[in-house]
């Protein structure tokens, strides 16, 4: 599944981790005031954002773009020496551009929050008897939100085109790597579904899964900052009382929860959804096999078969049961628990309409990407369940072990024992 893809995936992926730390570091600690070395202004601490698009052409923007490309170059440049793959450009260029798009979309979500303050202090001014608003003041936040959603929208249609053709390239690399092997995997139970539909889910999940985890860590880089600087305003939490930086805690704490709720509650879903797989894939295997062959297929074999189905179907709808339960009660919470901690600075009245919608989005943006897991909990799920095939399909072929979970379906003259 990676080899195909990427150039000795242990050692890719272990270098990537490294790189990436190496860069980010850099980046935090003279990389960024390197840029003025090279006539860069960077816009100075407490400075008010800019609003609008100007929010994307700062000195700061410019050198971050500048410095993104060298990172990648370079990066690129040392795997196309070390170790030449025919998928490379895709794999590393392709997934270095979703990086940086995905990032830009993010910062357009930035630019949006910014927009938020200037605006509901607006119409809370202009609420107000002593108002010093105008219509066109209003007129002109709703023009500049409007650009910027545009934006949005344009970056988002071409971020799900890119990703469409990256993962089909990742489906093409596979389904290559698995059909040149196929005199040998021809008899390997269920290869042939394996080859076409488990590589088509496994891309298809990969396209919304792969994209919302990236979009999660982009969020996170961009929103803390917000977060923390925000948190000046809100000194005291709801029986906590005052403590530093609160809404940066608060959110970290409650996501934790979150997530150890949803893994707790969910924690057999995965084997179930992989075994779920295995007993569909021999109920329909002694189908396809009786329509050619009279002997097979016999009304008992189907009904014990059928049987094996659902068994582990009933199964799956008691856990999901419970999941669903737990998953929708908290994020019911969820949509209240950000009001909750700001009550006692709302009820002191010292921030503005304008300040508490940026700090609710702001921590909105930064629990939602903290809550990945909690929300893509089911995606991942029939995620694990594929790739497990997978790696019982390429173990099968490669003579390599299976296996606990697999050895548990030895499959007897078109039967599986469950």
């Amino acid at each position: 599944m990676l080899e195909c893809f990427f150039p000795k995936p242990k050692q890719f992926f272990s270098s990537l981790i490294v790189w990436i730390a190496m860069v980010v570091f850099f980046w935090y600690f003279g990389g960024k005031e390197l840029g003025a070395n090279f006539g860069f202004k960077f816009v100075e601490e407490g400075t008010p954002p800019v609003i609008g698009l100007g929010h994307f052409t700062t000195p700061d923007f410019q050198w971050f773009y500048i410095y993104f490309a060298i990172i990648t170059a370079i990066f690129y440049a040392i795997w196309n020496f070390y170790s030449p793959h025919k998928w490379q450009q895709w794999s590393i260029l392709g997934s270095a551009f979703i990086l940086f798009i995905t990032y830009y979309q993010v910062q357009v979500a930035v630019a949006v929050n910014n927009w938020y303050r200037p605006f509901y202090d607006a119409i809370q001014n202009a609420l107000s008897q002593e108002s010093t608003t105008t219509a066109a003041d209003l007129y002109g936040y709703m023009f500049s939100f409007l650009i910027l959603a545009l934006t949005y929208v344009l970056i988002a249609v071409f971020t799900s085109f890119f990703v469409s053709h990256y993962v089909f390239r990742w489906r093409t690399a596979m389904n290559d790597y698995y059909v040149a092997k196929w005199s040998s995997v021809r008899k390997i139970e269920g290869a042939s579904q394996r080859i076409q539909e488990d590589t088509m889910r496994f891309a298809a999940i990969m396209k919304s899964l792969g994209v919302s985890i990236v979009d999660a860590v982009m969020t996170l880089i961009a929103f803390l900052p917000v977060l923390l600087e925000l948190s000046k305003n809100v000194k005291t939490l709801p029986i906590v009382g005052e403590i530093a930086y609160p809404l940066f805690y608060a959110a970290i704490i409650w996501s934790i929860f979150g997530t150890v709720l949803m893994i707790v509650a969910g924690i057999k879903l995965p084997g179930l959804e992989f075994r779920n797989q295995r007993v569909e894939a021999a109920f329909r295997k002694e189908l396809v096999l009786g329509e050619d062959d009279e002997n097979r297929a016999e009304p008992q074999t189907l009904r014990e078969l059928f049987a094996n189905v659902r068994r582990n179907y009933f199964r799956i709808y008691i856990h999901y049961t419970y999941f669903n339960l737990f998953r929708n009660f908290y994020f019911q919470l969820n949509n209240l628990f950000a009001y909750i901690l700001l009550i006692p600075t709302i009820a002191a009245g010292v921030i503005t309409l304008g300040i508490m919608n940026q700090i609710i989005r702001a921590f909105s943006e930064v629990t939602s990407s903290f809550q990945y897991l909690v929300r893509s909990w089911s995606t991942i799920i029939d995620l694990i369940s594929v790739f497990k095939r997978l790696q019982a399909f390429e173990a099968a072929f490669k003579g390599e072990e299976l296996s606990n979970l697999d050895k548990e379906y030895i499959e007897t003259d078109g039967k599986i024992d469950y």
